[in-house]
């Protein structure tokens, strides 16, 4: 019952079986192969955007952080919700990738930014002594298993060109966001003003792939230099596009991210509904973060339950679910803290 992250789980069958159908024969290296050609074109049509680039990579920190080197000077502020990955997680990469510029962290609900947050933050355009407004980066679904709306990203959208600045979207769980929102994905992202999108895939069902969507190809124009100066053009490069391909493919990325989703509701909802157990953010994406007693906690260790602890501070648990998660697993845990919580309440 391994609830500590979705990056625990292996990939989906559709991704293994296109991987090993990929493997046989020859194909030309660096991407320069059919299957990241085909990429590119499944990517334009998902997403309503015949001019699009997209450029596979292998982690979600290398996407963020070349992503991030291309809209930003090392003289640049990124501004970023605390509790960003790339703030929080990444050690220094998009710090190390842009040449040294600088994360501003802002506060926000449910780890989101707003514009009044923004907009409160910007400044110091054009003096020599403070790093220039260059970036701002927000993550969906968000740090605490929010999704900003289609209206929340526009509104960040406007408020980013006011103050000069490019969008940056990390879409780690960007499946899982879409999935819940139900939208197309066109709607979340550059209709609503995103510049580049940093699609997630290796959380909900590849093996190591991720995509760095650009809107706005000429914002593309240093990303092979860098991705090669920082060791992140892979050689066999059908390998990361063949598991993007099979992932898009037939709405396997959506199945995937639907089915994570509502195990991560049900599971909100039976703790939830124990005595003592509180939610500390609604359950929107595949996350779900509660504070629960000390013997319910130790009680679900005990029958085999693994989750994270402290990720909200001192007391809190995260649970994450994810393309594979068995609804049994779920119920058992929802038994297992409702037993402790009986057992607590029977205590004199």
């Amino acid at each position: 019952m391994n609830f500590a992250s979705d990056n625990v789980t292996g990939a989906c069958p559709a991704v293994l079986d296109a991987l090993i159908a990929a493997n046989a024969g020859a194909a030309m290296p660096y991407g320069n192969d059919a299957w990241t050609a085909r990429v590119q074109q499944r990517l334009r049509a998902l997403f309503a955007h015949d001019s699009l680039l997209a450029f596979p990579v292998a982690t979600g920190t290398a996407a963020n952080a070349l992503a991030l080197a291309c809209l930003t000077p090392p003289w640049g502020a990124v501004y970023c919700h605390r509790e960003a990955h790339i703030n929080v997680d990444e050690c220094g990469a998009p710090e190390a990738f842009t040449g040294g510029a600088k994360l501003v962290s802002l506060p926000g609900e449910q780890a989101k930014l707003t514009p009044k947050a923004l907009a409160e933050a910007v400044g110091g355009r054009g003096v020599v002594h403070h790093v220039q407004p260059a970036a701002v980066s927000i993550t969906q679904a968000s740090e605490a298993g929010c999704v900003y709306t289609p209206d929340e990203v526009a509104a960040l959208g406007e408020a980013a060109r006011a103050h000069g600045l490019h969008l940056h979207m990390d879409g780690a769980r960007f499946a899982n966001a879409v999935a819940a929102l139900g939208v197309s994905p066109a709607e979340v992202t550059w209709k609503a003003g995103v510049d580049v999108l940093c699609l997630g895939a290796t959380k909900n069902g590849c093996l190591a792939a991720e995509a760095v969507i650009f809107f706005r190809p000429e914002l593309a124009e240093s990303f092979p230099f860098h991705r090669k100066r920082t060791g992140h053009l892979v050689s066999k490069g059908r390998l990361l596009a063949v598991q993007l391909e099979a992932y898009l493919a037939d709405e396997v990325w959506l199945d995937n991210a639907r089915h994570a989703n509502a195990m991560a509701r049900r599971l909100g909802e039976g703790l939830a509904s124990v005595p003592g157990c509180d939610l500390l953010h609604p359950v929107e994406a595949n996350e779900v973060f509660a504070r629960l007693p000390q013997p319910v906690s130790e009680a679900l260790r005990a029958a085999g339950a693994v989750f994270y602890d402290g990720h909200f501070g001192a007391g809190t648990q995260r649970f994450v679910c994810a393309w594979n998660t068995d609804p049994d697993d779920v119920e058992r845990v929802l038994n297992a803290a409702g037993a402790a919580a009986a057992d607590g309440a029977r205590d004199p």
